[in-house]
């Protein structure tokens, strides 16, 4: 993901964010949350699209205020507008939002009453009882509030897996293009496809006139550069991301991925069976004495310990190992497996495009099906449908399919799961959908069994065949709701019922340790976009990495199945 772009998509979501704090127009505040999303994901570098003649208000959300707020990006590095509510609102500010519980309102009164700036000022605020006090707060909320900064400061310096494919991505894309530059991968928590990252390992493969360090301190993401040598480096990002390079000799190569990829775990595995064969594994190969048994590739390294080569996504010393040494290592899903996407949303609720746009998005990412899962009537924020409105969605879904060629549209709701555990839309129009996809959007500090109760009556209702990011946690924002995930799953095989892993990578939810769980209980689980833009589409990757991680195969992924056979497992056949 092109690096300039990522910049212009945090000013606007920073601009979003100090608009929010001051309680601006939330269609302003929206306007600009889309135009973040929208450039965010965009794979093509913005001053590329210039160069070929496109018009910036041809991306989706992008009108010609926002345009030019662009181009002034790109030409001066700045945004006059931020510059503005900077004055107004001072910029430490916005971080407070990444506090679970605390909304623009209570952010507001907090920098307003208590002049709060700061989450270690917050944090020592809630230390010291002053927070209580606030009209709307209370020593309930002190203490939430409390828990909240200490986990957001423990936490703060891990990255989203999409946030580090953007940067990561596209260094190594770079460092790919210089001459003498014969291999580039990056390892660590990346590679394994963990959820959140903290720093990025790249190990690179090149002759030694290879200009490989200069390029990679001159980047132009970088803010600081750490350390610079002949064979490492270290790097911060204008992210605050730290990225480390190293350039190892070719024979040490899969030695060095092994090593770097991890898990730490993993690893120690490794090197007790190493020691148990008179051998020494490092990150410069494996050794017997001062002879190389192996090193030059990762393959090379496992066979020598007597193990197949093991998928990165599963290396965290849960089984894997034994699996291995048993011959029962999983095959797992790829993305090329999927043949459709079962959730994602148009205009008609809170998506940017239209279904027709949507569904020749999912065409061009080669899937065979989509299913349009706008969200329902009580959630007012997404302006959800009503009975009749859906009506009219599924009879446009009827005439798309008409003319259009090679995808197949399926017609289908994200409906809110209330309270007490009913739906939001009556059985008599659910029955008329496609795929029917239950959600909880709200009432997510219920206790543990009520949770678990609302969750399972509404699986148990005949028409509901997906239940969508089952835990409701936000990385970084908000911590799953308490359910009893043991009995979810069992009551969706029950059911047979499918869960969902949401790739949007603000969710990937299931959580891995779910997605095991369900295989074991032989539950199949639906890898969805959760799209709300054409864009959105890329972030499938991520949920097929969080099924990796989760030892699934095409087999237990709804989603792989051809059109024919979905139609015949949704009509519960």
């Amino acid at each position: 993901m092109p690096l300039v772009n990522a910049s212009v998509a945090a000013i606007f979501e920073e601009i979003a964010d100090l608009l929010d704090i001051q309680g601006a127009n939330p269609f302003r505040i929206r306007a600009y949350r889309n135009a973040a999303q929208t450039i965010g994901t965009l794979g093509t570098d913005l001053r590329t699209l210039l160069e070929r003649g496109t018009e910036l208000t041809d991306l989706p959300g992008i009108g010609d205020d926002l345009a030019a707020k662009v181009r002034e990006i790109l030409d001066t590095g700045k945004c006059r507008m931020l510059e503005k509510l900077h004055r107004q609102v001072p910029p430490a500010v916005t971080e407070l939002l990444r506090i679970p519980g605390l909304g623009p309102k209570r952010v507001r009164t907090l920098w307003q009453e208590l002049d709060l700036n700061t989450v270690e000022q917050l944090l020592r605020a809630a230390k010291d009882g002053r927070i209580r006090g606030l009209h709307g707060f209370g020593p309930r909320t002190e203490a939430k509030i409390l828990a909240s900064a200490q986990g957001y400061l423990s936490a703060s310096k891990r990255h989203k897996l999409s946030v580090a494919a953007r940067y990561g991505e596209q260094i190594a894309a770079c460092l790919r293009s210089i001459a003498g530059v014969v291999q580039v991968e990056i390892a660590g928590s990346f590679r394994r496809m963990r959820e959140t990252v903290g720093d990025l390992d790249v190990l690179v493969v090149a002759r030694p006139d290879a200009p490989v360090m200069d390029r990679f301190v001159k980047h132009e993401g970088v803010r600081e550069v750490v350390a610079s040598g002949p064979t490492r480096g270290t790097v911060i990002l204008r992210s605050g991301m730290q990225v480390d390079l190293r350039v190892v000799p070719e024979e040490s190569f899969g030695a060095a991925l092994l090593y770097f990829t991890g898990s730490k775990a993993h690893n120690i595995a490794l090197r007790r069976i190493a020691r148990e064969k008179d051998l020494k594994l490092n990150e410069y190969g494996l050794f017997r004495g001062r002879e190389t048994v192996a090193g030059k590739s990762e393959g090379s390294v496992y066979k020598a310990l007597g193990l197949p080569w093991i998928p990165p996504e599963l290396r965290e010393d849960h089984g894997e190992i034994e699996a291995a040494r048993a011959g029962t290592l999983p095959r797992l899903v790829t993305l090329a497996d999927l043949k459709g996407d079962l959730h994602m949303h148009s205009r008609a609720s809170d998506g940017h495009a239209s279904i027709g746009e949507m569904a020749q998005a999912a065409r061009e990412h080669g899937l065979e099906y989509c299913a349009v899962t706008d969200h329902s009537r009580r959630l007012t924020v997404a302006h959800g449908l009503d009975s009749e409105r859906l009506r009219k969605q599924v009879a446009e879904i009827g005439r798309l399919n008409e003319r259009m060629e090679g995808i197949t549209v399926l017609s289908g709701i994200e409906v809110e799961i209330l309270e007490d555990g009913t739906l939001d839309l009556p059985d008599s129009v659910l029955a008329t959908l496609d795929v029917v996809i239950a959600a909880v959007h709200s009432k997510f500090d219920l206790s543990r069994k009520r949770q678990t109760e609302r969750v399972l009556k509404a699986l148990g209702n005949p028409h509901v065949r997906i239940l969508a990011h089952p835990t409701g946690r936000l990385i970084g924002e908000r911590e799953p709701y308490d359910v009893d995930m043991q009995r979810i799953i069992r009551k969706a095989k029950a059911e047979r019922v499918a869960l969902e892993v949401n790739a949007h990578p603000q969710r990937l939810d299931l959580l891995d340790v779910h997605c095991r769980m369900a295989k074991e209980e032989g539950v199949l689980v639906a890898i969805n976009s959760d799209a709300h833009s054409s864009l959105d589409f890329e972030g499938l990757r991520f949920g097929v990495g969080q099924a990796r991680r989760g030892w699934l195969e095409k087999k237990d992924v709804l989603n792989t199945r051809p059109l024919a056979a979905l139609k015949t497992w949704l009509r519960r056949a």
